[in-house]
């Protein structure tokens, strides 16, 4: 019974710790503009965390960023530490001074963000492909609620916490680095 318990606390226990938001404090006078960040050639390093800490998947993106004026095309093409791969074509839109809608193959329904400061916050949901054991490739639809932050004009930081069913799943870390 007690081991029951446990089990269903520490989902309960993860989903209460803090997370960003637009109302904090911005640490510093940088000012995010995505569609300049993410324009030419990009690399990002990152890795998928459990809820317990455990790192379960790690990657390399060469990213290919295309702004025309109206919209932002980001072609993601992911290499992950197994040696499989993975592309992912973003197609953004401004829809307004600080927000952006987008959408990618998987995405369920139109993600959406805001800019505020040095920072960004996307939301969506996506079916992603993650491999199965026997080597075969099964499809999760999860949450994400990326918040990303300029460091520097070559480098931005993101980290994304995933759901599944409303309970978080993890998180993925990933530095982006301009070439």
């Amino acid at each position: 019974m007690r081991l029951a318990a446990l089990a269903l606390m520490i989902p309960l226990l993860a989903a209460c710790t803090g997370k960003p938001s637009l109302t904090d404090a911005s640490l510093s006078t940088r000012e995010l503009e995505l569609e300049e960040f993410f324009d030419g050639r990009l690399v990002a390093y990152g890795q998928f965390q459990d809820v317990f800490g455990t790192v379960r998947r790690q990657f390399v993106a060469d990213i290919q960023g295309d702004w025309d004026g109206e919209r932002l095309r980001l072609v993601e093409d992911f290499t992950y530490e197994d040696g499989s791969t993975e592309q992912r074509v973003w197609t953004l839109r401004k829809t307004g001074e600080e927000t952006w809608e987008g959408t990618a193959p998987g995405v369920i329904g139109v993600a959406t963000g805001e800019e505020q400061g040095d920072r960004f916050n996307w939301r969506y949901t996506i079916d992603l492909p993650v491999p199965a054991a026997d080597g075969t490739v099964d499809t999760v639809r999860v949450t994400f609620d990326d918040w990303m932050w300029l460091l520097s004009e070559h480098r931005l930081f993101n980290r994304a916490y995933m759901k599944r069913f409303g309970v978080d799943v993890g998180d993925v870390s990933i530095f982006f680095e301009k070439r």
